[in-house]
């Protein structure tokens, strides 16, 4: 039997050790991994990235990974991305040409624009910190996720050039704005949680997402 609370995924294009490191900080033991029994067997699943879409996707589908995630997607089992992480889980991307997404969660993936308003210029990607807060028309979305106990308003840091869009409003967990655009920084469906920013980069509130999210995993396994 796997005793491991957390598989990272390794295909080559994530902040694995940052990642690893908030989970042993909140007392998770962690694996970073290609190995389809240990992502399948783990209690919690943490798909990472950093990169292009399309390179992604091909890295997955060379070490044969698009299958065990699907089937930890729908097993239930918790199902955490982070970064480009969350673009992977959509439908589909327009980063370098089109390319096809996971599609756990329907939607798709595009570029922010570079905005020019008033005197300053919003450049692509973003980088650096930026607030979250829940949808306007349901404030209380964060009520039973791992962002539970997160003040809205919080600031996390952002790395990115592209953002999702989710074709269902109930998927979407976070809104952050950069220049005049309002997008969805973090998404929510079933067992699947992803964020556009970097919680374990984040500080005091990005550790609270990794507690909840230990917590969650527990609480999974006494079920």
């Amino acid at each position: 039997m796997n005793n491991i609370d957390v598989a990272i995924i390794d295909y080559g294009l994530g902040n694995l050790f940052s990642i690893k490191h908030a989970c042993e900080y909140v007392g998770l033991s962690v694996q970073i991994t290609n190995k389809t029994d240990e992502i399948i067997s783990a209690r919690s699943v943490i798909l990472p990235g950093v990169g292009a879409f399309g390179d992604a996707m091909k890295a997955l589908n060379r070490l044969d990974l698009i299958a065990p995630i699907k089937d930890v997607a729908a097993s239930g089992t918790p199902l955490l991305g982070i970064c480009l992480g969350q673009q992977l889980l959509y439908s589909e991307s327009e980063e370098f040409g089109a390319h096809k997404g996971l599609d756990l969660i329907p939607g798709t993936v595009q570029y922010f624009p570079v905005q020019k308003i008033k005197e300053r210029t919003f450049k692509v990607p973003q980088v650096g910190w930026n607030t979250i807060n829940p949808p306007v028309d349901n404030p209380h979305a964060w009520d039973g996720t791992i962002l539970h106990g997160v003040t809205p308003g919080a600031s996390m840091y952002f790395v990115h050039s592209c953002y999702v869009i989710p074709d269902d409003d109930d998927s979407v967990l976070t809104m952050t704005k950069y220049g005049n655009i309002e997008f969805s920084s973090g998404s929510h469906l079933n067992n699947i949680t992803a964020f556009q920013f970097h919680p374990e980069r984040s500080g005091t509130d990005g550790l609270i997402v990794y507690k909840n999210f230990a917590q969650l995993i527990r609480s999974s396994e006494a079920e």
